[in-house]
């Protein structure tokens, strides 16, 4: 568990010793590895992270409303089935049996049987699994506990290596039971403060001393309003950072935090409870305070 901990750090994913944990179980016992949380958190980087530390290729499946097996798990490809018809007759070739035009070669593989073929290590992503319909989500069901895939015309294809399987929610709806039941479980949180510091220190090196700790205790504020509805993420966080960095600066003031808004609040409407509810000088005294 800490050689997945280090290497983790080591590519500046910086999570929770029990959260890598959790992790760790779910690749030791070889199972999915279903991460909630709001967004941002980190959960799309942790099907990332997992694919570096790994040296393994990253499939994925980005999940949607009406998404169906044809854009996941494989199309026919007709223009390629018409073309063979059309030159065995050219050629005078009788006996082109419908059978030879449903194999392998006429398939295009979508993430899913990608995965699944893949003959060397891959990391599945299916990402937001919560935007896909009930009955989308129950046909992963196959490839979640089997890791195999079963195609009418050609019968069941096993895994020729298991996956590392990451899935991703945002928690917009419930989950099934049976889902749930095939993976192990990690929810993940914004992190602390000292968390952030330490990810601030990673990914912009620039921004050392009070610079990172003023910038992760305005986002902590900014995130303990539960009037905002977007709250700031990871990837807003270092952007903000990098953002005050190339501008020269290397403290926080009212007056740059005002100005830079756009890179945290991306709406109208949160950026208005910020004026109303949060204020930049109140802000401002609350991160004074506990610097």
């Amino acid at each position: 568990m800490r050689g997945l901990y280090r290497r983790l750090e080591e590519i500046n994913y910086i999570g929770e010793e029990e959260n890598i944990f959790t992790v760790f179980l779910a690749l030791r016992l070889q199972k999915p590895l279903l991460i909630e949380g709001a967004p941002g958190v980190g959960k799309t980087e942790m099907g990332k992270a997992l694919a570096e530390v790994f040296g393994a290729e990253l499939i994925r499946l980005q999940c949607y409303e009406g998404l169906d097996e044809n854009k996941a798990l494989y199309e026919w490809n007709y223009q390629k089935q018409l073309l063979a018809i059309q030159m065995s007759k050219e050629l005078g070739v009788q006996d082109l049996d419908t059978a030879d035009l449903f194999t392998m070669d006429y398939l295009l593989q979508r993430p899913l049987l990608k995965a699944i073929r893949s003959t060397e290590k891959a990391v599945l992503l299916i990402d937001e699994v919560d935007k896909c319909d009930h009955e989308f989500e129950a046909f992963l069901f196959e490839v979640l506990s089997d890791f195999q895939v079963s195609i009418p015309e050609l019968g069941t294809i096993k895994a020729r290596q298991i996956p590392i399987v990451v899935l991703t929610s945002n928690s917009e709806r419930e989950l099934s039971d049976g889902l749930r039941r095939r993976c192990i479980y990690l929810y993940l949180d914004f992190p602390s403060v000292e968390r952030e510091i330490k990810i601030i220190n990673r990914r912009v090196p620039e921004a050392r001393g009070r610079l990172a700790e003023e910038i992760a205790r305005t986002i902590s504020v900014l995130r303990e309003n539960g009037h905002i509805q977007k709250k700031p993420s990871i990837a807003e966080t270092i952007d903000w950072a990098r953002a005050l960095v190339s501008l020269g600066h290397d403290r926080l003031d009212a007056t740059l935090i005002q100005n830079s808004l756009g890179v945290l609040l991306k709406s109208k409407r949160d950026q208005q409870i910020f004026k109303e509810e949060v204020d930049v000088e109140m802000l401002w005294r609350r991160v004074g305070e506990r610097s």
